[in-house]
């Protein structure tokens, strides 16, 4: 059933070709919205493409770091909400290419913001993408993070999002007033995922038979895990919040993940058993034991989601066995369309 709320309103998001972009878009567009999106090049192997969305929507071509493009955009269409989600998000890219991951992650939240406000345009929710990963390293037993633990990342990519996100929080003080909250997201998974150096896409599809997964790790890492789906309806249901509620909610920070973790060796093991690659999993076992933990990967990551329960009445609908049927459905078709 349609959201009222959002029947033309003009949404304008940032990272629209990535795959969480991809997935808001498509909601929004069910729910009667108006979709713009910044894209950065011509890249037409992504979600957003493969779905035919990107025909429903408006795309912007540009990068993030270009202030009058954005301030010229923003002049001259009236954005009542925006959702920033572009980001370099790959830790291990951020590790080898960090002036890069700066700048994209950092400059272009500044960048972004800065050409909001000399617009002048009257939005009424600007939606924060960052990570559970600005926190840095926390010991396992103060696990799940929550929002009031001080960021300490040490690494490239944590340390670009604790900094975008400082940078946020200046925006949306009574010195500038912008209708800001920062979302910090466990890792998200599902249909339209098609960065094959994530986990889970590239174990489903090592699984199914298209390559050899190899481990980069002993598979001991804590991780949590939430459907894309259900990230895309709290995305939606935070702004409509923020929109309705402003002075209440800006500047607040909101946790969202499962409050339960899994190893990186158990989401493995469930791939493979789920697809019956008994052999393949035996191969990568026998790996995991040779290997060593990553420099530059933190060893527990596990999100509360109460805070965004109390306020939004929001928690995670999909099971991980679910969410995961779903998500090797989809690839199964996905792989077999583009070798064919």
């Amino acid at each position: 059933m349609k959201n009222k709320f959002w029947a033309n309103k003009n949404v304008f998001i940032t990272g629209i070709n990535g795959f969480v972009g991809g997935n808001l878009a498509n909601i929004l567009i069910r729910n009667g919205a108006n979709v713009y999106g910044l894209m950065r090049n011509d890249n037409q192997k992504t979600f957003l493409f493969y779905m035919n969305f990107n025909k429903k929507v408006i795309i912007v071509n540009g990068e993030i770091t270009n202030k009058e493009l954005l301030r010229s955009f923003f002049i001259e269409n009236k954005i009542d909400i925006c959702f920033h989600l572009a980001a370099q998000v790959e830790v291990g890219i951020a590790a080898e290419y960090p002036f890069l991951t700066w700048e994209t992650n950092i400059r272009g939240t500044y960048t972004l913001l800065e050409a909001i406000r000399e617009s002048s345009v009257d939005m009424s929710a600007i939606v924060i993408a960052s990570s559970d990963k600005a926190y840095g390293e926390y010991p396992i037993e103060k696990m799940p993070y929550r929002e009031d633990y001080p960021l300490k990342p040490i690494y490239p990519y944590g340390t670009s999002k604790a900094c975008a996100d400082l940078i946020a929080q200046t925006y949306s003080t009574e010195l500038f007033k912008m209708p800001i909250i920062i979302t910090r997201f466990t890792n998200i998974y599902g249909p339209g995922q098609l960065n094959f150096s994530a986990l889970i896409p590239d174990a489903i599809r090592c699984a199914l038979g298209y390559d050899n997964f190899l481990p980069r790790s002993n598979g001991n890492s804590i991780r949590d895990f939430l459907f894309v789906e259900d990230v895309s309806e709290l995305y939606c249901d935070i702004a409509k919040a923020l929109s309705n509620n402003s002075k209440t909610l800006k500047g607040q920070v909101f946790n969202a993940g499962t409050n339960n973790g899994k190893t990186v060796k158990y989401i493995i093991e469930k791939i493979y058993n789920k697809l019956n690659n008994k052999k393949g999993l035996e191969n990568i076992l026998y790996l995991f034991k040779n290997n060593i933990e990553v420099i530059g990967e933190i060893t527990s990551q596990v999100m509360t989601y109460e805070k965004v329960e109390k306020y939004f009445g929001w928690k995670p609908k999909t099971t991980f066995d679910e969410g995961l049927d779903l998500t090797i459905d989809w690839y199964r078709k996905y792989l077999k369309s583009i070798k064919s």
